[in-house]
């Protein structure tokens, strides 16, 4: 008991330095996002006035997203940072996009219109009942005179017109309220999210030993963001350099519009014709079949939905890659696949991220809500705890607090080669609204040297594609994307710019070229098999048609294949190959050649097999 007095003491005096602490809500505006493969770093800025003493500075309005093990915390000025946090506050929750709200609005106007037009219409419907109801007019002691026939054949006409007229307009009415809703409902649907977020805190207590301005960095990596490259790649004709146009597509669905930013993307991570079809080694041997090509589209589409209805607006990437696309208001997507894919993964913002196998060439996707939420959650240093007041939040110094600075570049692009990866920092200002819609940013414009060579593999596909061989091509720091072909004036469609395999020479297929015709038949005339001693012998005979139905000079490269052995007992030998290439390993035959305007030339392919006559052979 004799404690109680010094207890109590203690207490007077604990309230009283709390009371001394002081607070100040923060608004800022972003000054520069760093946009990665996924996810962001967004960087705000804020001149405040310090009094003496300590300080509690709570940064609002920031986005749900905010991942808190990435804060990092500037000041310039004579003040100590004591501690730093993060929090969600559910009372003071984001303001909904202007746009939406004003469209929710309409549409509950538009609703009301519609109930009161069907509960008019109702009422014209019992009005009618009752007046078919009511037609006789003669009662069982009463009769009927032509004057009184004449007038009630007057009335009952004239209203049921008026009643039907008016039924016929008030439908009307609501046939057109209803488009109208149906209208607002789909513009609404573009909208990512109609749910209300909370309103993500930064708490950043201060001591300063004198009142100052103080300029405060805070920044830190926010999700729902990201962007993926694609290319406009145009050639007007063989004899001149490819035009490349290098393009960032950035989307974000932070809830916090991003205006006027200095926007830098960083390639770091925390219906195709144009692709040329490839050869396979023949290997022969017994009860071994001849290769099976499969000729695909090299693309895959479909919708994405939630099950009830599109998703517009979600991402759809090569797994392992940056090709990407994304749906579009009725939530359909193509996307171009790189010979290997295997792997197509969507997210949307609020769903579970699905992974899906790429087995067939339409592929609808549904995606399940995310069931985990949002919860309560105050966040201090690297742990978590309830919220309680901020006093509580704050209490003693937590290590985590980083440093750090920036240059700006004042010129339109700068690539920025890092250790491990490339940023492009972009001088004009940029607004990406958060609708989690593609916003396309041009990064570069490049005039590449091109050598063309058409390519064909008639075996597999008898169209002739056209290359454009680029050297020099690493310095241009180019990811592996989707690209929009022009040749000639005029669009060809989607080619992949794969730059993963790429070597010393980047090869750009620019689509096909219907003015080459080319004809791979086999010479069934020549076909044979026949026995000579314990052994069998079959022949082949092939032959290569190729015409320049062009106005100019072309170069060319066909590939076809001989049977590769992999048994002693079988011998191939070959009898023409009209002076291919031959790669004895892979038995791969390259013919390159150049073609004059209205030139043909026939290649022959001519080889014989020889093996055991009591064993079987697949021979193509």
């Amino acid at each position: 008991m004799k404690n109680i007095p010094f207890i109590i003491a203690f207490l007077l005096c604990f309230c009283g330095f709390s009371q001394t602490e002081k607070h100040q809500d923060i608004k800022t505006t972003i000054k520069e996002v760093t946009v990665f493969q996924s996810n962001a770093q967004v960087t705000r800025e804020k001149s405040v006035d310090l009094f003496a003493g300590e300080t509690i500075l709570k940064f609002i309005n920031l986005s749900p997203f905010i991942d808190a093990k990435s804060i990092q915390v500037k000041a310039d000025g004579a003040v100590t940072i004591l501690n730093v946090s993060h929090q969600q506050n559910f009372i003071d929750k984001l303001e909904k996009q202007k746009e939406l709200v004003t469209l929710e609005s309409k549409l509950i106007e538009i609703t009301t219109k519609i109930e009161l037009e069907s509960t008019l219409i109702e009422i014209l419907k019992e009005e009618l009942t009752f007046l078919n109801e009511n037609r006789n007019i003669g009662g069982k002691n009463e009769s009927l005179t032509v004057t009184n026939l004449r007038e009630t054949a007057t009335y009952y006409s004239s209203r049921l017109t008026a009643l039907k007229l008016k039924e016929i307009e008030r439908n009307q009415t609501l046939s057109k309220l209803k488009n109208e809703r149906r209208d607002l409902e789909n513009q609404i649907n573009t909208f990512t999210s109609k749910r209300e977020y909370p309103n993500g805190e930064i708490l950043v207590k201060v001591a300063s030993k004198n009142n100052s301005k103080v300029t405060f960095e805070i920044s830190y990596i926010v999700g729902n963001a990201g962007w993926f490259p694609s290319y406009d790649i145009r050639a007007k004709n063989v004899n001149e350099p490819i035009e490349l146009i290098y393009k960032a597509n950035v989307k974000q669905d932070t809830k916090i519009d991003w205006k006027d930013v200095k926007l830098k993307l960083s390639t770091a991570n925390p219906t195709v014709s144009g692709i040329a079809p490839e050869l396979k080694p023949y290997f022969l041997n017994y009860n071994l079949a001849p290769p099976v090509y499969k000729l695909e589209s090299n693309s895959v589409s479909g919708i994405v939905t939630d099950g009830s209805s599109p998703l517009p607006g979600a991402s759809v990437i090569v797994k392992g890659t940056t090709i990407g696309a994304t749906t579009d208001f009725d939530g359909k997507y193509s996307i171009s696949i790189p010979n290997g894919a295997r792997e197509l993964v969507f997210s949307y913002l609020g769903y579970v991220t699905k992974t899906v196998s790429i087995d067939k060439n339409v592929l609808n996707v549904q995606l399940q809500e995310d069931a985990s939420t949002l919860d309560e959650v105050v966040v201090v240093g690297y742990g978590t705890k309830k919220n309680n007041s901020i006093s509580q939040i704050l209490q003693g110094v937590v290590p985590g607090v980083k440093i750090r600075g920036a240059a700006s570049i004042e010129i339109p692009v700068e690539q920025i080669e890092n250790q491990t990866s490339v940023d492009f920092e972009i001088k004009m200002p940029y607004t990406i609204k958060s609708d989690n819609k593609s916003y396309a940013v041009d990064i570069s414009n490049y005039s590449l040297a091109a050598d063309y060579q058409y390519y064909s593999v008639p075996k597999i596909n008898k169209n002739a594609f056209l290359m454009a061989n680029i050297t020099d091509w690493e310095k241009y720091n180019l990811l592996e994307g989707e690209a929009n072909i022009f040749f000639e004036e005029t669009y060809i469609g989607k080619s992949l710019l794969d730059v993963r395999y790429a070597k010393d020479t980047l090869q750009i297929s620019l689509g096909v070229d219907k003015n080459i015709q080319i004809e791979r038949e086999k010479i069934t005339d020549f076909a044979s098999k026949k026995f000579i001693g314990s052994r069998k012998e079959e022949l082949r005979n092939w032959k290569i048609n190729i015409k320049n139905n062009k106005n100019q000079q072309i170069s060319m490269v066909i590939f076809d294949q001989i049977p590769v052995s992999v048994n002693e007992e079988i011998k191939v030998e070959i009898l023409n190959i009209s002076g291919a290439n031959h790669t004895l390993e892979t038995g791969e035959l390259k013919w390159i050649f150049k073609l004059n305007p209205k030139e043909s030339k026939v290649f022959d392919l001519k080889y014989t097999v020889k093996y055991p006559k009591n064993k079987n052979l697949l021979i193509e």
